[in-house]
């Protein structure tokens, strides 16, 4: 890979990192359920200049219910619930072991041993991290990232069920299924709507803008078109870089201390990971990505069910 196109795959993952600050800010003017809608309602204003994802529209529903839907309207509860914006840039990478998982139940995918080894790695880490942060992170905020992960998971597996040609054109179209049932939660659930509306401000705006072009717009397309022009097992690998510069990122712009025991967690999360995603002989496969930070998709060896 040229260092130009290094890089720039160092750039992305700098961006999805930075975008957990950026989350917590938006936080703090918005309530999670509707910061989330949001999101979707102005990703999904790009539907006239995006191609169709030419699949049934079962897997857009899919992608857009817990790619989306799922996957942040947990996330930003998580994050409004104390979970640091940068160890939760951390713990969502869990996605990676949830995916390895469900690929084996519904795609008869066969993980490779060192796969195994390493979402067992991923998940003690978490527990390292857990245990060290009891007092300080409420478990339910923590639990929530992790179902967050978990619903990221379940959208890798419908996007790879979907196969879908055009990449954009599913990120945008699924975007139109989030808006319903998280703006529906957030008007049941959620307090302070009107005040969001009727006290925003500069912060405000470009926290919300900050998520939809330059997280999702500029990193996803960035992502996609580096995936066009090399190898997944070239490419994939940066995405690790992501809960580095998240908790870097929360350190510097909110004061986020990591803790001895955050620091140690995350170092054998990363292992973890890094084991996950190592590939085999042949390419590394491309899910999709998102906004927030890309899908890092391992390789599996397959038993003949797709």
């Amino acid at each position: 890979m040229p260092r130009r196109h290094a890089l720039l795959a160092s750039t992305v993952a700098a961006i999805w990192g930075v975008n957990f600050v950026v989350i917590h800010v938006g936080l703090e003017h918005f309530p999670p359920l509707l910061f989330a809608a949001l999101r979707f309602v102005l990703v999904a204003l790009a539907l006239p200049f995006v191609p169709k994802p030419g699949v049934p529209v079962r897997y857009v529903i899919a992608v857009g219910l817990f790619m989306s839907a799922g996957q942040f309207g947990f996330l930003f509860l998580g994050i409004d619930k104390g979970m640091p914006a940068g160890l939760a840039s951390l713990v969502i990478q869990l996605q990676v072991a949830f995916t390895v998982i469900l690929a084996v139940i519904f795609l008869g995918e066969r993980p490779r041993p060192i796969q195994l080894a390493g979402i067992g790695l991923a998940f003690a880490g978490i527990g390292i991290i857990a245990g060290g942060r009891a007092e300080a992170v409420p478990l339910l905020a923590v639990g929530l990232v992790v179902l967050s992960a978990l619903s990221w998971g379940i959208g890798n597996v419908a996007s790879r069920k979907a196969a879908s040609p055009h990449p954009l054109g599913m990120l945008v179209w699924s975007s139109l299924v989030p808006p319903v049932p998280l703006l529906a939660l957030s008007l049941t659930t959620e307090s302070g709507i009107g005040t969001a509306f009727t006290t925003l401000d500069v912060t405000a705006v470009a926290s919300l803008l900050f998520v939809v072009l330059i997280s999702t717009f500029i990193g996803f397309g960035a992502w996609t078109a580096l995936l066009a022009r090399h190898q997944a097992s070239h490419v994939v690998p940066f995405a690790l870089l992501v809960p580095v510069f998240g908790i870097a990122s929360a350190w510097v712009f909110l004061s986020e201390v990591p803790t001895g025991a955050e620091l140690a967690g995350a170092l054998v999360v990363l292992a973890g990971l890094g084991l996950t995603v190592k590939p085999p002989a042949a390419s590394l496969r491309h899910l999709d990505a998102r906004g927030d930070c890309p899908a890092v998709v391992p390789a599996v060896e397959h038993t003949g069910a797709r």
